[in-house]
């Protein structure tokens, strides 16, 4: 690989997420460069059907934090970008054009969500290659209602995820080890992951202390609440089956109606 490769890779390979930040501002000209690389991500049939609220202001970033989930990252990071899924621009574009838009399938929400984090990875990307810290911040639907009232949402924009961006306190981050590439790549086909690629990612997962005071609460089939553990028994698998064993934000799908996405 030639060395531009190798840069990209590296970027790539080196990505964790940022949660602790130096007080230094960013300017305008890095974060649009940042939002442009956003917008050279694929996009489905060049519809481009998302967009970004750059957020600076310390009362609408404190009151995000307590939206997101009294997160303080959100507040100690200079910006805050939402980014959001955006069929409002097709509104104007169908009726310039004697047309109406139809957003009646669970597909029309379902490319936007889709353009908007593929957009959201590239600006990642861009940040990071430019020596900036990032971190997703996926409790912005924690309370959808009140993150569109805040923002000033119209309909047909839906707030997908946000993200922290900012230079970090911190020279270096940890990554996250992730799953064997056996146990993400099929061939032709797919196949059932196996049971002991689960475990020794568990080992591995263990190993670094990363889930230590972070017992997820969860929930048995049986409705009982899981039971406590020692640390050295915590690892991935525990702490991923207890986030899903409850439903997340079940009321999300009623507000993606009401903002015109009928999902049928």
């Amino acid at each position: 690989m030639d060395d531009t490769v190798d840069t990209v890779m590296e970027v790539l390979r080196g990505h964790a997420s940022c949660r602790r930040y130096a007080t230094d501002p960013i300017d305008d000209a890095p974060i649009r460069e940042i939002v442009g690389a956003a917008q050279r991500a694929a996009t489905s049939s060049n519809l481009q059907l998302w967009s970004a609220i750059v957020i600076r202001n310390p009362a609408t970033r404190s009151r995000l934090a307590e939206l997101c989930g009294g997160q303080p990252h959100i507040e100690a990071a200079p910006v805050f970008i939402a980014w959001l899924a955006d069929r409002s621009r097709l509104d104007r574009a169908a009726e310039l054009r004697g047309y109406s838009q139809d957003t009646s399938t669970l597909e029309s929400f379902l490319v936007a969500a889709v353009d908007t984090a593929v957009a959201m990875q590239n600006a990642t990307v861009a940040a990071e290659a430019m020596g900036l810290g990032t971190c997703y911040i996926g409790g912005l639907r924690n309370d959808t209602a009140a993150v569109i009232e805040l923002l000033g949402l119209p309909e047909h924009v839906f707030p997908i995820a946000g993200m922290t961006l900012g230079v970090p306190a911190r020279p270096s981050r940890r990554t996250k080890p992730r799953l064997s590439l056996d146990g993400v790549l099929h061939c032709e086909t797919f196949t059932p992951v196996d049971d002991q690629t689960l475990f020794d990612y568990d080992e591995i997962m263990r190993a670094t202390g990363i889930y230590r005071d972070r017992h997820q609460p969860g929930t048995r089939p049986d409705g009982s609440a899981a039971e406590q553990i020692a640390d050295d028994e915590y690892g991935w698998l525990e702490h991923s089956a207890r986030r899903v064993s409850a439903p997340q934000r079940p009321n999300l799908s009623e507000q993606v109606r009401r903002q015109g996405y009928r999902l049928a």
